[in-house]
Parts: structure tokens; C-alpha cells; sequence
């Protein structure tokens, strides 16, 4: 449970934040089913929550406004967003947590391909490049029931030829290095194309990033000496590339067509003060995404208007694990090949009912492939889900005159299922059904500058392949008798404009019914269980301000997260929720110095979790700190110039038990355009 004193002193914070502020009518209100919070500016400079509908709260940014290396992951643009927990597992990939919710739960959509569909029913953002992107948006919650299965506990849309682009042909190249000796560079080219018929955009672009490994942070030392002051193993070599394009027909009609990829070579961090650490590396990692995708418009029918969009995908993987006998990485003691391949159909139709209503429906079905080689054993697994989704959208009230200037309400359902025709020897989960539905209202009160928002949703997820069939080099014992996690989610706040910024408030409260923890054995493997209920409540703050040309933007996140009634069935000595702070906050200070010069600044604060220690299970306190950031930015009409610091106090913070955080980092970047 959250202490009472923390939670006295978070309640104080929040409400200092608040009450220097006063009304103000928002800039715009924009007609969607979420309450989205518009990160704008290069360096997040005040970020303003814009007013829309329905009961789901979301981020939204453009990659290119955003503090980054060259040749950036999806991890740190994750990482530089409010309100985002990300964090580095044993197997060396970055997960992505809101609300207290695991990585699975979280939906990764590439021009709406689910990449989290796939084997791990996760993706490792830590080297995902975020070049081929234009815009994100994160999804607090459940903001529609048409994403497909397994979308629970948020989603990451990442939009590449869906917007619509950019009006001028552009040249983009960025490039810098690091003080570790790391560098990388992008090259991002764009055009517009004006036909007859209508009008088209294409982009495509190339990455590359080499670093010799991660910063050791203060304190921090390795079980084997090293002189580069460098945690041991941390080493990443990759490339990667886009081409993408998008056609609308003056009609209306639309298509849109992106290929992305990358290849690396990387070494994965061990646990520290570990008996058995994961000695892993990744001697070759790869991954081509495609999507296409093509739309109506909108159009008169009989009964009114209506569009209809198919969207394609197919998602190949492949993966080389070598495990080592000891620090040293010299003799390699077990191999997994593993290759992966998703294909993703999805139909989309919208309808309108009457004046004032809107049916929306949605079909999705993925074939998830994986094929694997453990040390010379050939392995087949295959994994089929199914989602058919409705929904509907009233505008109850619009322009009234009253307290009460508009009211809209939205409900769906879905089912789900889910088979497993091919699990690697190991008995089948069969079919699998369930069924999730969602209740949404929002409203705009007082002169409409203030926005109430409410939602109810219930949402399962299927376990994946790995969760219930792999062995992960004898270090899991399969279970195939994991049963689906169903999520009960409740969300309430607010977004108005106060002062010369703006404030959103959001309250939220989960209940998952059978979510799949990790238990550790008594031979130190490890095993995934399901949990009888793990709840989850807090409160969101986001914020910004101006005053004069200073600019300040921050968020709060507290919550309380509790293992009810433990694991059923397993003797596991934890008890406590992994990886889940109960206190995050992050403030931003942007400052305008003049001949082109700017500043910046951030304090991140995670606070204290629990993690499972790796040989025995108990649970293990990890003390919470405060990282802080700072750049300082110099710009003219073609050239950018930025020189930043990454955890500039060398602050130790730790992911998960064994795993810190990378300490300073100096980095010096260019960008041309």
C-alpha cells in the first residue's frame, strides 16, 4: 500500500502545481473519441492538453519536436513523453508500462500493423527506429474497442504514411556523437506530388547508430574489471531504413503503402550480484514491417454517409541468441534461431445514424509464425487471433446554451479468439474466446473550455506463445495451461485552460483478473502463473505554463498497485507487484535566450518498486531517484545545433533488480534541413 506520508506530500505537489492558475479557454477542440495531450515545441516547450471527446486520455508529438540522439529508438522517444514508464529488462529489451499495466498489454501499431502481436506478444522498442515516424500517439487506457485483440492496457500509434505529410519537398540529415565514442546519423528525404487526379507524398530514409556500450552510473562496478568505465556487454551496431507514400484522390479515396527495417548486432547487460545471470547476445537481430493500407472516404450512401478501409501487414522477425558460460563472452553454451513472421488483415467501416449518431465495426485477424532452433532442435509454433468489434458514438448535446455546451456517449463490444494450432510439442491452450465492451461520455461545460471525460472498459488478453511454450534456454518451464488476463479499467477527469497554460486531471482505477506473473522454482527456473487479481489506482497530472518567456510543463502519476489474494496455486515467496512505482513526476523548463539560443532543463523522478531477485523470487526494494537532463540549443533557418546531457548528476536508478539505468551521457548533434 502507498505510504501516507508520500501520499500527503504527492497530494501537496499536485496542488501547488495547480493553484497559481486561472481560466482560459482552450485554443481548439478537436472531434475524437480521446482526451489528447499535444506535446508541441523542440524541446516539449509548453505542452498544451487539447480538448476533445470521449473517455480515453492520450499523448500525442511529433518525432522531430522531441529531444533525441541521432538514429533514435521508439524507446527514447517513449522515454522523453509525460507519464510513459519504460524500463530495461534481463533480456536487454525495453518495455512500456502506463498505469501500472504490463508490457503485453500495451498495443504497438506501425501504420496500424500490431507489431505486439507477434511471438512475444510484446516488441522490444530499445531498437525499433523511430526515423520512419512522423507523429505518436500514446493512449492511456482503452480509447476505442476497434484496435483488435489483445488491447488492454494502452496503445502506441505510430504514424508514417497515414498523416498526411508535409506541402514542401525537404532534405533532412542529423548527426552526432557521444562521449563514450558512440555516433549515429539519419538522412530523411520527402516530397510532395500534385497529379490531375489528386495528390500524393513520398518519404524514405536511412539510419545508423554505433555505440561501444552503456555508461557505468556512480557506485556501479562489474564482477569482471573493465577500463572504459562501460557496463560489460552493452555494445550495439545497427542500420536501418523506410520508403514510404501516400495518395489522395481529389474524391476523397485514399491509399498508402510504408516498408520499414532495421539489422543489429548487440550485447544484452547481466544482472548484477546475480548467481546465474543471463549471459546473452544478440549476433544478429532483424525486422521488415509492411503496411498497406486504402480508403473510401467518406461518401453519400442510402441511409447517409459512410467509408470502408482494409489495411494489410506482415511483420518477419529474426532472431540469433547466444548464451555464454560466463562473463568473460567467450564460450557460448547455447543457441536459439528464432524466426518469426505476422500477417495482420483489419477492416474498418464507419456510418452514419442519422444527425447525430455514428456506427463504427471492425474485423481483425493476424497468423502469428514462429519458428525456432534450440540448440539444434527445430520448433513450430503458430497462434491465431480473431477480433469482430462494433461501436457507436451519439452526439447527445451539440452548441447548447446552457452549463452544458455539448454531451457525447459512445458504447461497443467485441469478441475475441484466440487458437494455437502448433506449439512446439507442448500440449495446445485450444480455442480460446472472450468478450470485452467499453462505455465512454465526454462533455464540454461552463464557456467550453473545460472538458469532463468518463469511461468504462472490460478487455481481455491471450497468453502468447512464449509465455505458455518457451523454455528460453532452459530458464522458463513452459506452461500451457495459462489462462487469458481480463482488465476492468474505470478512468474520470478533466482538461481546461488555466492561465497562460493548461491542466489535465485524470483518475483511474484497474482490476485485472488473472494476470500472468513470473514465478521462480526451486532449481532457480522460472515459471508463468495466473495471479487471482492485481489492482491498480491513481491519479494523472499534467500541466503548462508560461510566464513571460519562461515555459514550464511537468506531469504527476500516483498510484497504488496490489497483488490481491497472491498466486494461485504456487508457493512463490513475492507477494509484491514488479517493476511498478508508485510516484513519477517530471518537470520541464524551456528558456528562450535570444540569437537563435535556447535552454533547457528536466528533473525525472521514478520512485520506489519492487522487483523478484533473480535466483530466489523474494522481493526486493528499489530506491526511487531523480535523474537530471539538461540541453542547450542554438538554430537558424537550416541548421540546429544541440549539445545535451543525460543524467547529468550520474544518479543510480535501477530498472529491475541487477539492471541500473546508464549513467552521464554527453551527447553533440547537427541537424541540416
Amino acid at each position: 500500500m502507498m505510504r501516507p506520508f508520500r501520499a500527503a506530500v504527492c497530494a501537496a505537489l499536485a496542488c501547488a502545481c495547480v493553484c497559481p492558475l486561472s481560466a482560459q479557454r482552450p485554443d481548439s477542440v478537436v472531434m475524437r473519441d480521446t482526451s489528447v495531450f499535444r506535446v508541441e515545441g523542440i524541446r516539449i516547450q509548453a505542452a498544451r492538453p487539447v480538448t476533445t471527446v470521449g473517455g480515453a486520455s492520450a499523448l500525442e508529438a511529433r518525432i522531430d519536436s522531441l529531444n533525441l540522439s541521432p538514429a533514435p529508438s521508439v524507446e527514447e522517444v517513449l522515454r522523453a513523453l509525460p507519464l510513459v514508464h519504460v524500463r530495461t529488462n534481463s533480456r536487454g529489451e525495453a518495455e512500456v508500462s502506463v498505469r501500472g499495466s504490463e508490457s503485453r498489454q500495451v498495443a504497438l501499431l506501425f501504420d496500424g500493423v500490431p507489431l505486439s502481436l507477434g511471438w512475444d506478444a510484446r516488441t522490444d522498442v530499445s531498437i525499433l527506429p523511430a526515423g520512419a515516424a512522423t507523429e505518436v500517439t500514446v493512449v492511456r487506457g482503452l480509447s476505442s474497442i476497434l484496435h483488435g485483440p489483445n488491447v488492454l492496457g494502452g496503445v502506441v500509434e505510430m504514424n508514417v504514411a497515414r498523416s498526411e505529410g508535409t506541402t514542401a519537398s525537404r532534405l533532412d540529415l542529423t548527426a552526432g556523437v557521444d562521449n563514450l565514442g558512440g555516433v549515429g546519423s539519419t538522412v530523411v528525404a520527402s516530397s510532395p506530388i500534385v497529379t490531375g487526379g489528386g495528390r500524393a507524398v513520398v518519404r524514405a530514409g536511412l539510419g545508423f547508430r554505433d555505440s561501444p556500450g552503456l555508461a557505468l552510473p556512480a557506485g556501479i562496478a562489474e564482477p569482471v574489471p573493465t577500463d572504459d568505465e562501460l557496463r560489460l556487454n552493452t555494445d550495439v551496431r545497427s542500420t536501418n531504413g523506410f520508403v514510404s507514400g501516400r495518395y489522395r484522390w481529389q474524391g476523397g479515396a485514399w491509399a498508402s503503402v510504408s516498408a520499414a527495417g532495421y539489422r543489429a548486432e548487440r550485447g544484452i547487460a547481466a544482472e548484477l550480484e546475480t548467481v546465474e545471470p543471463r549471459l546473452w547476445r544478440y549476433p544478429e537481430a532483424s525486422r521488415t514491417v509492411i503496411a498497406a493500407s486504402a480508403g473510401t472516404g467518406f461518401r453519400d450512401t442510402p441511409w447517409g454517409r459512410g467509408d470502408l478501409e482494409l489495411s494489410l501487414g506482415l511483420d518477419d522477425v529474426s532472431t540469433e541468441i547466444e548464451q555464454f558460460a560466463s562473463r568473460a563472452y567467450r564460450d557460448v553454451v547455447g543457441l536459439e534461431i528464432g524466426d518469426g513472421s505476422t500477417r495482420t488483415l483489419r477492416l474498418l467501416g464507419d456510418h452514419s445514424l442519422g444527425r447525430r449518431g455514428e456506427l463504427r465495426a471492425s474485423l481483425t485477424h493476424a497468423d502469428i509464425r514462429h519458428d525456432a532452433e534450440v540448440d539444434g532442435d527445430a520448433l513450430e509454433y503458430q497462434q491465431r487471433l480473431t477480433s469482430v468489434a462494433g461501436e457507436t458514438v451519439w452526439r447527445v448535446v451539440e452548441a447548447g446554451s446552457g452549463p452544458l455546451r455539448s454531451l457525447r456517449l459512445s458504447g461497443g463490444g467485441a469478441w475475441d479468439r484466440g487458437t494455437t494450432p502448433r506449439t512446439g510439442g507442448v500440449p495446445s491452450l485450444g480455442t480460446i474466446d472472450d468478450w470485452g465492451a467499453r462505455l465512454g461520455l465526454s462533455g464540454l461545460v461552463g464557456d467550453g473550455g473545460t472538458l469532463l471525460h468518463a469511461s468504462l472498459s472490460r478487455r481481455g488478453r491471450f497468453p502468447s506463445l512464449r509465455e505458455s511454450y518457451s523454455e528460453a534456454l532452459n530458464r522458463f518451464v513452459p506452461n500451457p495451461d495459462l489462462r487469458p488476463e481480463r482488465l476492468t479499467a474505470v478512468e474520470a477527469g478533466l482538461t481546461t485552460g488555466l492561465g497562460a497554460g493548461d491542466l489535465q486531471v485524470v483518475a483511474f482505477h484497474h482490476a485485472l483478473d488473472g494476470a500472468i506473473r513470473r514465478v521462480t522454482l526451486e532449481d532457480r527456473r522460472r515459471r508463468r502463473v495466473n495471479a487471482d487479481e492485481l489492482l491498480s489506482r491513481g491519479v494523472e497530472v499534467l500541466f503548462s505554463q508560461r510566464w513571460g518567456s519562461l515555459a514550464l510543463s511537468g506531469d504527476l502519476m500516483i498510484q497504488d498497485v496490489d497483488l490481491v489474494r497472491g498466486v494461485a496455486g504456487a508457493s512463490n515467496p513475492s507477494t509484491r507487484p514488479e517493476n511498478v512505482p508508485e510516484l513519477a513526476a517530471t518537470m520541464r523548463a524551456d528558456v528562450p535566450m535570444g540569437r537563435g539560443w535556447s535552454a533547457h532543463a528536466e528533473v525525472d523522478y521514478t520512485g520506489a518498486q519492487f522487483c523478484q531477485d533473480p535466483d530466489t523470487g523474494v522481493d526486493v526494494e528499489l530506491s526511487g531517484a531523480a535523474l537530471l537532463h539538461g540541453a542547450l540549443a542554438w538554430a537558424s533557418d537550416r541548421v540546429e545545433g544541440r549539445l545535451s546531457v543525460r543524467n547529468a548528476g550520474d544518479t543510480l536508478l535501477y530498472d529491475q533488480c541487477g539492471l541500473p539505468r546508464p549513467g552521464r551521457l554527453l551527447q553533440l548533434q547537427f541537424r541540416w534541413k
